[in-house]
């Protein structure tokens, strides 16, 4: 089991930092920015409003405590490398960073010159995909969502079909269409067919939704054949990030028979740009829902397995000055852990790279507020959202923009991810 390395809840930056800010120095997330200036991709990591340099640490010798950190290993275009090196390095690279911006160190706040390049703001840098994606899972894991979706297209008696109690459901997705926070995405087309039609025709989809999902990023590569215990899973999980799997529910209502999701998904897939480590919320650990059925021994797991992390979504249409608020939510509703995720998709021997991404599927809670879907805070088109400008929302229309936030939150410390924010674009 991996040995977590927390930062003190009593310690505090000598970097100004906004109140209710993610990025505080008990987080600091990992990801991939550059500048104007320096077009380098390079890694940061996030520290209130700004981005902590470490190619610039590095150069200026601060970061000389870290073993098998290189100046290569920052200058990169994505964290794989970094992570391939290991847990020991990833993790002395996050402490010694925290010790640089922790009141008491001195050694960049009394420096002028390195404090003036180390510190890049947010708002001026530009965010990348924080790893290089090879593989892509998404799961099916909230009791809530999977009821509702089946109360509304199948039996509203029986809405879980036999073996969603026994197995985390997942499919494998397309990772070149995954695009980071701030891309815009096309509204996509299909072929779509109603019910009353007598065939299908071709065009954009008329049901673009949401679902609000976290992912967990994988850190340690295993070989074709070797399973992961549920036991050993934290040992193969660098962090989470917030993802917006989107999709085109009139396309895939009509092609998922009989093998499932395809053209209705893998359109675009949105990755918030920071990657906050399993040791930053550790503090946030938490039990998640009762498992009413009992699961086979690889599956089984002991103690907390899920965390404490509050979900919003925000929309916002074209002719709206501000966004508002469609959900909130919590992932500790998944029913299916992230450890009996990982053991089912290596239980039959498939290999993981470092970087893969894997979506929890939709986050619905238990009250018609937390539901993480449009599909299902309309109901499938019968309860629409009135929005501010004066008009109305069953699914999502050319023009808006939808925002995803999470955050953790105990004893005055917060760790957040900041935020996945995507427009969409009339289709091509």
């Amino acid at each position: 089991m991996q040995t977590f390395t927390n930062l003190p809840w009593t310690a505090r930056s000598w970097l100004e930092i906004p109140v209710n800010s993610d990025f505080s120095i008990q987080n600091l997330p990992f990801g991939i920015f550059s500048t104007s200036e320096a077009r380098q991709p390079r890694v940061g990591l996030a520290l209130g409003e700004f981005i902590i340099d470490t190619a610039v640490l590095f150069d200026a010798g601060m970061l000389a405590q870290v073993p098998g950190l290189s100046r290569e290993l920052l200058y990169a275009n994505s964290l794989n490398s970094l992570l391939s090196t290991g847990v020991s390095t990833w993790r002395a690279l996050r402490v010694r960073v925290a010790e640089l911006f922790t009141q008491g160190n001195n050694d960049v706040l009394k420096n002028a010159d390195l404090h003036a390049r180390v510190l890049v703001k947010q708002s001026q840098a530009q965010l990348y995909l924080p790893t290089k994606v090879s593989n892509y899972v998404d799961f099916y894991s909230s009791r809530e969502h999977a009821t509702n979706v089946g109360a509304m297209f199948r039996d509203p008696q029986n809405p879980l079909l036999p073996n969603w109690l026994h197995i985390p459901i997942g499919y494998n997705g397309r990772s070149s269409s995954i695009v980071p926070s701030g891309v815009a995405i096309q509204r996509p087309q299909g072929q779509l067919k109603n019910d009353a039609d007598p065939a299908p025709t071709f065009g954009p989809t008329r049901q673009l939704d949401f679902e609000l999902e976290m992912a967990f990023i994988t850190g340690k590569q295993t070989q074709l054949g070797e399973r992961i215990p549920t036991s050993a899973t934290d040992e193969h999980i660098f962090g989470l990030a917030l993802l917006n799997d989107w999709s085109a529910r009139d396309i895939q209502r009509w092609e998922y028979v009989p093998l499932g999701p395809f053209l209705g998904k893998t359109f675009a897939t949105s990755l918030s740009p920071w990657i906050v480590t399993l040791d930053a919320l550790q503090p946030f650990r938490v039990e998640g829902p009762e498992q009413t059925v009992p699961v086979l021994p690889y599956l089984q797991t002991h103690g907390p397995q899920t965390y404490d992390i509050q979900l919003e979504v925000w929309l916002q249409s074209a002719r709206m000055n501000e966004p508002i608020k469609v959900c909130h939510t919590n992932f500790r509703h998944m029913y299916w852990s992230m450890a009996q995720q990982l053991a089912h998709m290596t239980s039959n021997g498939t290999n993981i790279d470092i970087g893969d991404v894997y979506g929890s599927g939709t986050i619905s809670g238990p009250t018609p507020d937390s539901y993480g879907s449009m599909l299902e805070l309309c109901w499938k088109g019968t309860k629409p959202i009135d929005l501010p400008d004066g008009s109305q929302r069953k699914f999502i229309e050319d023009g808006d923009t939808v925002i995803m936030k999470g955050w953790a939150q105990k004893n005055g410390v917060r760790v957040g991810f900041g935020e996945v924010r995507t427009s969409v674009l009339a289709a091509n």
